[in-house]
């Protein structure tokens, strides 16, 4: 069953009790690398391999996700702001444990290409908080094989544009 989480402001991201912070660069000018995370969320499940349903909700404030092994969200949109950062909180979920959550996509272009910075910012009881810490090398790697991913698709798509 659902259950409601800790609203919090976008403050957060520097606070909150857990924060794993990630960085890998994409070949992909900021732009691209926005339009797919805060315009396409439909198509997170195409290159975020942890995302099974990704949908907007509420005329793009909010968006509703799912990942493998059944976990389920409501989120709300907290930070568009286009070609440098994109930020949701978690208002409603299944998952166990966690008392608030936070995620932040911070863009700044690397050349022609942009470095891409993800920060999952929680706070749980003490079980949950180092079981996020153990978890943080397959997070890290989930996040960089997803941003390869999107990078390769953005690839093909500036490819078939030319």
């Amino acid at each position: 069953m659902a259950r409601r989480l800790r609203p919090v402001g976008l403050d957060f991201i520097e606070d909150a009790p857990v924060r794993l912070a990630f960085s890998a660069v994409a070949a992909a000018p900021p732009e691209a690398v926005y339009r797919a995370l805060a315009d396409e969320v439909e198509g997170w499940p195409r290159w975020f391999r942890a995302v099974t349903l990704a949908r907007p909700t509420h005329g793009g404030a909010g968006r509703e996700i799912g990942l493998m092994g059944g976990v389920r969200m409501q989120e709300t949109v907290m930070a568009a702001e286009p070609e440098r950062r994109y930020a949701y909180r978690v208002d409603e979920t299944n998952a166990p444990g966690v008392r608030a959550l936070l995620e932040e996509w911070r863009l700044t272009p690397a050349g022609s290409g942009t470095n891409v910075r993800w920060t999952f910012a929680a706070d749980g009881p003490v079980p949950f908080r180092l079981a996020l810490k153990a978890f943080r090398p397959g997070l890290g790697h989930s996040f960089r094989s997803a941003v390869r991913t999107l990078d390769g698709r953005l690839a093909a798509r500036r490819a078939a544009d030319q």
